[in-house]
């Protein structure tokens, strides 16, 4: 398979490293590793890549924190990578801003489907603007610029509550089911799991409560979905 996606890869087991450096790289990825959160932190102000695995158990600098660091520097797409098996660990990784988790020892034909997927959903997430304004009560947002305001205070939003909260406007009378959003936002199917979208959700009614707390924007019908509170 030949592409052009550059993956940085963050891991400081040096095989580990050098054994996913080369299979990505026999898969036509162009790949860099970095083997702490330090020198992967240095090597981002440097270059650019389309998709970082990053490893939680970082000597140094933790992975979360790594995490942290690169979101508030850029929006790409990365992919946690840890030993931790629990559900606890995957929800808080997908709460700071991760955008997919696989646990260690993985399959390679795991990985290599997870890296297409997530590129394939930032792919659609950044080329799905339609160039208009939506409203709903006194939240707008601009689907070109990604960028949604209260009145006038803009608000901060990570890319898949941007692709949430575009899906809800839409249609903002419309009950959307957990599969709709799972479909529209991740491009997959529900599989029962609803903890990435209530911690979206979350993180939005979060976010518009800190600049009105007065207003209610988005409603759960139970046993249903989520639509905007009219």
């Amino acid at each position: 398979m030949e592409n052009s996606f550059s993956i940085l890869i963050i891991e400081d087991d040096v095989l580990l490293n050098d054994m996913t450096k080369r299979l990505l790289t026999q898969h036509g990825y162009c790949v860099t590793s970095a083997y702490s959160g330090s020198e992967a932190l240095l090597l981002i102000e440097k270059s650019s890549f389309d998709l970082i695995l990053l490893d939680l158990m970082l000597p140094g600098i933790p992975g979360e924190i790594v995490l942290d660091k690169i979101n508030a520097m850029m929006d790409i797409p990365i992919i946690g990578v840890s030993a931790k098996t629990d559900i606890d660990s995957k929800v808080n990784l997908i709460r700071n801003g991760a955008d997919d988790y696989i646990t260690k020892p993985f399959d390679n034909q795991e990985l290599l489907v997870r890296i297409e997927a997530v590129l394939r959903r930032f792919q659609k997430s950044t080329g799905s603007n339609n160039g208009k304004m939506l409203h709903f009560k006194d939240l707008s947002l601009d689907t070109e610029a990604m960028e949604a305001k209260i009145g006038n205070t803009t608000i901060a939003l990570t890319r898949y509550e941007y692709l949430i909260l575009q899906l809800l406007m839409s249609a903002p009378s419309k009950v959307f089911t957990k599969n709709n959003i799972f479909e529209s936002v991740w491009n997959e199917n529900f599989i029962g799991d609803d903890n990435a979208i209530n911690v979206h959700i979350g993180n939005l009614r979060k976010k518009f409560a800190n600049v009105n707390p007065e207003e209610k924007y988005i409603q759960t019908v139970w046993g249903l979905g989520f639509k905007m509170q009219g």
